[in-house]
This record gives C-alpha cells, sequence and structure tokens, in this order.
C-alpha cells in the first residue's frame, strides 16, 4: 500500500505500461523504472522491496509520476531515454553504467543495428556509429524488442552481394525481416530510409513514423505501384498493432501479485454442443466480469484442438480491432498438452503476439499434471515453479466455466 502522505499523479497509478518516476521532497528525481503494468510495479516497491538500496529509496519518495505507453516496448524505449538524459540518483547507482548495453547504429553503407556493452563503447570511436542508444537495464527485454520491432521495420545484417557473392536471399529475407541487402534488391537510399524509421522508433517517435509511411503509401497508390503500397500497408499494420504488453519481465515474476491470466477450456460431447470457455484471473484471484463464453461456429465433430484455435483467433481478434475492449494477458493457461500449445503458438506469431502459453495436461490428481511449455524460456520457468498452484486453479475454473456452459445448451437443445 502506498503511504498516503505520497502524491500521485491523478491520484491513481493505471493498469497499463509505461515509465514511473519517483520524487524527492525537494524535486529532485530519484528513480526511472519502466513497467508491463505500472500499478502492480510501483505497488510492489511498498510491499515488498527488491533490495536494501530499494528500501532506502522508498523512504524518500515524495512524489510518484508516470507516463503511459501504448505498448512495453515503448516503456523500455522512453526508460532509456529518461535514463539518459535526467540522469537519476538511484538508477546510477544501481551498478557501474560500464555494464549495461547499448544499442548502436553502425556507420556503413548498409547499417545494421548492433549491441555493445558500456566498456566496449568507451574504446570505440563515435564516428563508427550513426546513433546510440542506452543504457538499457534488461538485455533480454532489448533483444526481445528488436526481434519484434523488425516485425514492422525490416532492417538487414548482411552484407551486400559484392562483398559476399551471394546469390540467394537468407532465411531473414524470406519471412520478410530483411528488406534484402544480401542479393541487392534494394537501394542503399531506400535501405538509410529503413533504417532512418528505426533510429525514430528507438527516439519514441513512433507517430511520426506512422505518419510518413502513411505519406509513402498514398504516393505509391497514385503512381500505380501498388505492390510497394501493399508493402508499405502490412508494414504499417505491424507498426501500429505491437502486442507485446504480455511480454513476462523479471518485475512482474518477482511481484508476488500476478497481473492477468486468461484460461481456456473446450467441452463437448462428440462435438455436439461445442463450446469454449475463457475465465480470467487478476491478482490471484478470479474476476468473473470478464469470464467469456464462446459457441464454436466452424468446427464440425470432436476436434478440440481446431476449437481452441476458433476460441483464440476470436478473442486475439477482438484485441487487435478494438484495443481498449479485452486487454491482453500476462500469460495463457490452456487445459491440454502439446497440440493445444502447439496451435496456439502457432496462432499468436501469426498474429504477431507474444504472449506465453502453459499447457496443463491432466494426470490422476494434480500432483500428476503435467505443464506443458517452454522450458528453455527461464523466466516462464520460474512463473511455473512459483505460480503453479495458481495456474492450475485457473486451468480448474476454465474447464468448470465450460462444462457449465455446456450442460445449458444441452440442456436447452432438448
Amino acid at each position: 500500500m502506498i503511504p498516503n502522505k505520497i502524491k500521485i499523479k491523478k491520484d491513481s497509478i493505471p493498469d497499463k505500461p509505461g515509465v514511473y518516476l519517483y520524487y524527492n521532497k525537494t524535486g529532485a528525481l530519484l528513480y526511472v523504472g519502466k513497467a508491463t503494468s505500472l500499478r502492480n510495479r510501483v505497488n510492489s516497491y511498498f510491499t515488498k522491496p527488491a533490495s536494501d538500496r530499494i528500501a532506502e529509496m522508498v523512504l524518500h519518495i515524495a512524489r510518484i509520476e508516470y507516463i503511459t505507453t501504448p505498448t512495453v516496448i515503448e516503456a523500455l524505449i522512453l526508460e532509456a531515454n529518461q535514463i539518459k538524459a535526467k540522469k537519476p540518483k538511484y538508477n546510477i547507482l544501481q551498478r557501474d553504467d560500464k555494464s549495461f548495453l547499448y544499442l548502436a547504429i553502425t556507420n556503413e553503407p548498409f547499417p545494421r543495428p548492433t549491441l555493445i556493452r558500456g566498456h566496449e563503447l568507451e574504446h570505440t570511436s563515435s564516428k563508427n556509429f550513426l546513433k546510440v542508444f542506452g543504457p538499457y537495464t534488461s538485455s533480454a527485454s532489448l533483444k526481445k524488442a528488436l526481434d519484434i520491432i523488425r516485425k514492422a521495420i525490416p532492417w538487414s545484417e548482411c552484407q551486400p552481394p559484392e562483398v559476399t557473392g551471394r546469390t540467394r536471399p537468407c532465411f531473414y529475407s524470406h519471412i520478410g525481416k530483411c528488406p534484402g541487402v544480401c542479393i541487392g534488391s534494394i537501394s542503399k537510399k531506400d535501405y538509410r530510409a529503413i533504417i532512418r524509421q528505426l533510429i525514430l522508433f528507438f527516439e519514441g517517435k513512433k507517430k511520426e513514423i506512422i505518419r510518413q509511411i502513411e505519406r509513402d503509401m498514398k504516393l505509391a497508390s497514385k503512381e500505380l505501384r501498388f505492390e510497394k503500397a501493399a508493402e508499405l500497408k502490412r508494414h504499417l499494420f505491424a507498426l501500429e498493432h505491437i502486442q507485446d504488453i504480455a511480454l513476462i519481465s523479471k518485475d512482474d515474476i518477482d511481484n508476488d501479485s500476478q497481473g492477468r491470466i486468461e484460461a481456456y477450456d473446450i467441452s463437448n460431447i462428440s462435438g455436439t454442443s461445442a463450446v469454449g470457455s475463457m475465465v480470467v484471473f487478476e491478482e490471484g484471484k478470479p474476476s468473473k466480469k470478464q469470464y467469456r463464453k464462446f459457441k464454436i461456429k466452424t468446427v464440425k465433430g470432436s476436434n478440440d484442438v481446431a476449437m481452441l484455435e476458433e476460441v483464440l483467433r476470436r478473442r486475439l481478434l477482438r484485441a487487435k480491432n478494438f484495443p481498449n475492449a479485452w486487454s491482453l494477458p500476462q500469460v495463457i493457461i490452456i487445459d491440454g498438452g502439446e497440440g493445444q500449445v502447439n496451435r496456439a503458438r502457432k496462432i499468436l506469431e501469426e498474429m504477431n503476439i507474444i504472449i506465453p502459453v502453459v499447457g496443463i495436461a491432466k494426470g490422476f490428481d494434480r500432483k500428476q499434471d503435467r505443464f506443458v511449455f517452454d522450458h528453455t524460456n527461464l523466466e516462464l520457468l520460474s512463473l511455473v515453479n512459483r505460480k503453479k498452484e495458481l495456474l492450475q486453479r485457473a486451468r480448474d475454473e476454465a474447464h468448470r466455466f465450460a462444462v457449465q456452459y455446456h450442460r445449458k445448451l444441452r440442456d436447452v437443445s432438448r
């Protein structure tokens, strides 16, 4: 609980991604941090400080400001820019800047983003880079952010064919993340325009990029370059629909009150009266007003995996079309095993949405339940180990809600 003596912007902190700023009683900036959920993260400072240094800082907080952002990526970028510009006391004390990670845009004929540590940056000429961003406190978050952004602003890590002698496009060119530097299919001028967009994005100027793409798209249509206009439209859509709010950060895991969890289940008998359920847990508790029921419309016969796909697509499309309607969760729980989890991942990837998926395959009892997820994701592994009972409760509630709706439909049809 935040003490009443601390002044808070607009008297409340929203459950949105963004950056929070702590000030002392003289108005000096103490600390800047980013959050997937501003409300959860700020509250955690007053319930369980992460260290003695943070506990000391909390004693000096007199005012809390925040800046919300449309996406977690933009919160990550804003945090780095604010730290660089304002050098808050406790950010500087956090650790030696030389160990932080920076994002540098190389000064080459075909520039590319590269990650570099502070101590390496010190010994590298500034002439080698067009721009340097940072410091970034989380290297994992920065790497994830770059991968997501690349779908909207596809840069290249390749050298042109006159250097390499290459004749075939690289892997990233095939999946739309490289504009074809590797085979000489883009000019230096056009490629530099892409890098300019990347620089604008990390300067926090996404709106400027959107306006520029819209202008280019109209010009391409006017000049009957319809293929180029369609390509620009795809990039614009990816930029306007970055779905990363569910990226689980260490801050979220350290906070015992896990944010939004959604759990799904399918109920039917031989494919008849088939339904799906979505239940929502927030702060570790069911939020029944946010539960949703789905009557299966497109799948005939008994196919739980296909039915789950229909439910997830309908739910995620609603998030894309009406972003303020149903906020996305920080983790998705599915009553099922590898088949359901793999299908869910495929749908999320197609829709350019990053949300960790955990399947729970039923055992003879709760102790025999099998958790299906990406064990190489150490943050997700930590979440499953710490929150196993909560995830099981969400799965059980999704099952109960689906069965209840299924029985109701069967009773009506008799």
